[in-house]
């Protein structure tokens, strides 16, 4: 009995060391989203003209380029804590010092929630991956192509984990 126990335990330890390794090996990185601030530049690609906050996001990118982000509360303290005139964004992944994919238009509503799942064919490797959050629509309007960039992946120093 004391065998077939210590048996089952082993098989469940190395069952669910086998699902980690996979679920790692799918993972490229996962990261939070934060809003972004006006003169910055990331990869040709300036910030808006306004600082912009975002009250919880997150983007998770996978290596064979799946992306899922969600913003929540994406929104220029400077207008009420409303997104504005911003009604749609786009998602672009840079890899090194390029833009290399950009998802398709999604919309952003008054309160700045959106949700991007995209598949994307990105180069490989992918260095120095950052997703960027893209306005892609005003006043219900899609723009020709996407804009300037109101929110990244990146950290926030002292940031609310709640």
């Amino acid at each position: 009995m004391k065998k077939a126990l210590s048996t089952l335990v082993l098989a469940c330890v190395v069952a669910g060391m086998f699902a980690v390794s996979t679920f790692a090996d799918e993972l490229v990185f996962f990261s939070p989203v934060v809003g972004s601030n006006p003169g910055v530049t990331i990869a040709g690609v300036a910030s808006g003209g306004a600082p912009w906050v975002v009250r919880r996001g997150s983007a998770v990118l996978t290596d064979d380029g799946r992306l899922n982000l969600d913003v929540r509360g994406l929104v220029l303290p400077s207008v009420n804590n409303t997104a504005g005139p911003v009604t749609q964004v786009a998602a672009s992944v840079v890899c090194g010092d390029a833009v290399a994919a950009t998802s398709g238009v999604v919309g952003l509503t008054t309160n700045g929630d959106a949700e991007i799942r995209a598949k994307l064919t990105l180069p490989s490797p992918c260095l120095g991956a950052i997703v960027l959050v893209r306005v892609a629509g005003v006043n219900g309007t899609v723009l020709p192509a996407p804009s300037a960039f109101i929110a990244a992946t990146g950290l926030v120093k002292d940031a609310d984990d709640k």
